[in-house]
């Protein structure tokens, strides 16, 4: 169910990386992926006269409610899906304040929200999922911990 505005048009994101006790923050994501959903980190569109560092600020406000802080740029992802091609910044987050509760997209009706979860994922339960049901970058590293030390142009059609 992606916004039919963005259909058949490539995006610019931002994508956070926020890790606690070896886990990563997560959100499930319905109507992306070959199979109907994907975990993925919070983040979402930049907007026009944004920097990358608030759109990641705004869409972690929007999306779990927490306070973050961008730390480093690690990556860039090109994501391909059948309803999506996005240019994906990676960054690092720090954690500031807030308490952990699932948001909204605010450019998709309240019946209509694709992320249905948010959750702190174990890297090693992360390791043995589906790749289908995860963001493709995991795909780029030998293990799922590996994520944050990514660096470079990544790309796969996840089609």
């Amino acid at each position: 169910m992606t916004d039919p505005e963005l259909f058949g048009k490539t995006r610019a994101r931002v994508c956070g990386l926020l890790i606690k006790d070896n886990s990563i923050l997560l959100l499930k994501h319905e109507g992306l992926g070959p199979e109907g959903f994907i975990w993925s980190p919070p983040g979402g569109g930049i907007e026009f006269d944004e920097t990358a560092e608030e759109a990641l600020i705004r869409e972690f406000k929007e999306e779990v409610s927490l306070e973050i802080e961008v730390d480093d740029f690690l990556f860039v992802n090109e994501y391909f899906d059948k309803r999506l091609h996005a240019i994906e910044l990676f960054f690092s987050v720090t954690y500031v304040s807030g308490v952990m509760k699932l948001g909204s997209d605010p450019e998709y009706s309240e019946e209509n929200q694709i992320i249905t979860e948010a959750k702190f994922l174990p890297y090693d339960k992360l390791d043995i999922m589906t790749p289908s049901h995860k963001h493709n970058a995991f795909r780029f590293c030998r293990n799922s911990q590996g994520i944050i030390n990514l660096r470079g142009f990544y790309n796969f059609r996840n089609i």
